[in-house]
């Protein structure tokens, strides 16, 4: 069955963070919505090999219509984290139970809704210090399922093991 996933994405995201999880979502028959501030919103990644065309405003979107969440890394986490709406969707959808895939600094966006302390979880390593004080269990592996409702992986190098065990999760 198809699945509707939500991507929280702004400029300067690391490209294949966005790119490779897509690529596989969209190739397993699921939908990949982009939610920025601005529907038809350009935005670049930070390696300059992408550029994303922004699907939904963050203002007209809601956790029901959606059945995952997809948080890419570089700055964009760290950037949609100063804007509320987007603390409060990544909140929502943490406490909605349904999964989050969440890369590299991706996990930024949870620490601020906070919704990470008792769960395990990796994260890219300037990010660890700010995973554990939230009060989660750090892992340094390539991917870390908790729950069957949280994956994380570290870099771009872990993406294999992130889209193999999200994709996983996204089929049941």
């Amino acid at each position: 069955m198809s699945k509707k996933i939500a991507v929280l994405i702004t400029d300067e995201f690391e490209d294949s963070e966005f790119t490779s999880p897509a690529g596989a979502y969209r190739e397993a028959g699921h939908q990949v919505i982009t939610i920025e501030n601005k529907a038809g919103n350009v935005i670049k990644g930070k390696q300059g090999k992408a550029s994303v065309t922004i699907d939904k405003s963050i203002d007209d979107v809601n956790v029901a219509e959606f059945d995952a969440l997809l948080l890419p890394g570089g700055h964009s986490p760290d950037t949609l984290r100063g804007d509320d709406r987007f603390v409060e969707f990544t909140r929502e959808f943490a406490n909605s139970g349904k999964p989050i895939f969440a890369i590299c600094h991706g996990p930024q966006l949870l620490i601020n809704a906070d919704v990470v302390r008792g769960r395990k979880l990796t994260t890219v390593k300037p990010v660890v210090v700010d995973v554990k004080n939230a009060g989660a269990e750090f892992y340094d592996k390539e991917v870390v399922v908790d729950n069957n409702t949280l994956v994380t992986s570290r870099t771009p190098d872990d993406l294999p093991a992130f889209n193999r065990e999200s994709l996983k999760i996204l089929a049941e």
